[in-house]
């Protein structure tokens, strides 16, 4: 496997625990965009805002090969439990007003750093190679909107266009090791916010009311049939219900109940019948117990990402090449999602999108469950993540330049 200068895997380190020590949430990355803007001018980037709190970063190094890169810059509303020395402390206000605790839970701090040093290296040997690259830190990939904000203000008229574009993404993997899979990569996501009316009264008397609560209690436990009994055991489907919110006092039954439904899948025909049979369910319930129909709001909405089969195969064979053909594999299609694909799409152009490793063999081996994306206790080990992370773009994005 390559490895880094000393001097640059400390710079990396450094970066990392600083990002993630001071996190923000979705496209209010101003901070973050500002730091970007400074490491990039500083190597000497040409750098220019899109889409609010996102940073385009270019370089063009003679003729040649126009190359897109993208890493996300957003955190989550999540308390960090990790007890690590940089761990985050920071705190934001969601959309609706909420004070909540903000950590790079997803590791989005590590895409960052990856692509500054991978940056730091083509800058540094820009005589091994022609042509423009093209570095895209997006904000708020963890609600769908950050993707759509660069290409609403304009991001391929502002920059160049690239001919392919890549992505990259730490999981709960062996740190050192990539993963990437080709075809469907990553599900299309729904997300639905439903209000259920009822009529509301005394918890002692509720034949006078329309219980809100119940009703949707039983919508929820119905979705859950939606996958087991009308989707084949042979197309990927999920149906999930993660928020349930009524009521303000135990004596008194509310006049309505909100709950949110995740709706992801692999095939659109798949996704239609999902989203129909959803509404059918709402609306079935909410007759049955005499209640009006239920106000339906859509949150957000993620494409598919499929990785380009010829590009996904070109990519392997750079990164077993660099890194070692035992640290490279193929990995199912998850049902996990991600706007990066609505770059390339916008484009018509190849994108390939890969995963790294970011644990230590003793945390994936320890009794207690392995720490996830999201979780209040996910941190990538230093290393070999970031070097593995900051190798692979290197190798990737300098293997299409001339």
């Amino acid at each position: 496997m390559s490895t880094l200068p000393q001097d640059l895997t400390q710079q990396l380190h450094d970066l990392y625990r600083h990002l993630h020590a001071h996190p923000e949430l979705s496209m209010q990355e101003s901070v973050t965009a500002t730091l970007i803007e400074e490491r990039m001018g500083v190597l000497g980037w040409r750098t220019l805002r899109c889409g609010g709190t996102g940073v385009v970063a270019i370089l063009e190094n003679g003729a040649g090969p126009v190359v897109g890169f993208r890493a996300d810059t957003d955190a989550l509303p999540v308390a960090e439990e990790t007890g690590l020395p940089y761990a985050s402390t920071a705190r934001g206000t969601l959309p609706d007003g909420t004070d909540v605790p903000v950590m790079h839970a997803c590791g989005h701090d590590t895409h960052i750093t990856a692509a500054i040093g991978a940056a730091t290296l083509l800058t540094e040997r820009r005589e091994d190679w022609s042509g423009t690259v093209v570095l895209v830190f997006q904000p708020g990939e963890e609600t769908a909107a950050g993707a759509v904000a660069m290409l609403a203000d304009g991001l391929w008229d502002k920059a160049p266009r690239p001919e392919v574009m890549f992505a990259q993404h730490v999981s709960n993997g062996l740190a050192g090791t990539i993963r990437l899979s080709s075809g469907p990569a990553m599900a299309m996501a729904d997300s639905l916010e439903v209000t259920v009316h009822g009529t509301g009264g005394h918890a002692s008397r509720p034949a006078d009311t329309v219980d809100p609560v119940l009703l949707a209690a039983h919508m929820v436990v119905r979705l859950q049939g939606i996958v087991s009994r009308e989707v084949s055991a042979q197309e990927a489907a999920v149906v999930s219900v993660a928020t349930f919110h009524a009521g303000l006092k135990e004596n008194i039954i509310p006049s309505q109940a909100m709950f949110t439904v995740n709706i992801r899948s692999l095939e659109q025909s798949v996704r239609e019948r999902l989203l129909a049979a959803v509404r059918r369910v709402l609306s079935a319930e909410a007759a049955a117990s005499g209640a009006p129909e239920p106000d339906v709001r859509e949150l957000y909405t993620f494409p598919l990402l499929a990785n380009d089969p010829a590009e996904t195969a070109r990519v392997t064979t750079v990164l077993a090449n660099t890194l070692g053909a035992d640290l490279v594999a193929p990995r199912p299609a998850q049902m996990g999602s991600e706007d990066f694909g609505a770059l390339p799409d916008a484009l018509g152009i190849p994108g390939v999108y890969w995963f790294f490793g970011g644990l230590a063999q003793e945390v994936i081996d320890a009794p207690e469950p392995t720490p996830s994306n999201h979780s209040p206790h996910f941190a990538p080990v230093l290393e070999p993540t970031l070097s593995t992370a900051t190798t692979a773009a290197y190798a990737v994005i300098r293997s299409h330049l001339a």
